[in-house]
């Protein structure tokens, strides 16, 4: 069981937060930079030169290793957003899909029950169990395609394609296992 909560609403916030986190480091590291890569020797002796030297190398270090961060940051605040898009439209493909469902079995509900086939659709393929492929809808559809074994210690016949409808294509017939004759083709 999944305890993750998530909408896309939620990831282009959190996508938005975490560019404006982005924002802050750098003008911070900004800000950082002009005091801590122009420092002045405090004195003219050969000691004051060397720290300061040392710690001027030590911010340009600081500096280029923030701006590949950034780089980082960026890269990952438009992977954010592209995630949040996808995931939006994937939800928008789910509600259409409920609904075309909604839809198609209102419309087949009929010709389902008087034919044992669908008016519009395609058929199903084969499995295991039923290796023979459906039918596909009467007025438009293909047919599923057979069933292909691929394990066994008998010889076993590949299942038959599915018909198609007016409108479509026969499934294809699936193939013979250990000798097996192979399915024919849906018409």
């Amino acid at each position: 069981m999944s305890f993750l909560i998530a909408t896309p609403e939620m990831l282009a916030t959190a996508a938005q937060q975490v560019a404006s986190i982005g924002t802050s480091l750098g003008t911070a590291n900004a800000a950082a930079a002009t005091s801590t890569t122009g420092m002045l020797a405090a004195g003219a002796d050969e000691v004051s030169v060397a720290i300061t030297s040392l710690f001027s190398a030590y911010a340009g270090q600081y500096q280029a290793l923030s701006a590949q961060a950034a780089q980082f940051h960026q890269s990952f605040v438009q992977a954010l957003t592209a995630a949040g898009g996808a995931y939006a439209g994937a939800e928008a493909a789910n509600a259409a899909q409920a609904l075309e469902s909604g839809i198609l079995g209102v419309v087949n509900a009929p010709t389902q029950a008087l034919f044992g086939r669908p008016l519009i659709g395609n058929g199903a393929n084969g499995t295991a169990a039923s290796p023979n492929g459906g039918a596909g809808g009467i007025l438009y559809g293909n047919g599923g395609n057979g069933f292909s074994f691929t394990s066994g210690v008998a010889s076993e016949n590949g299942g038959s394609g599915g018909s198609a409808g007016l409108v479509g294509n026969g499934g294809a017939g699936g193939n013979g296992f250990m000798g097996g004759a192979g399915g024919a083709g849906g018409t």
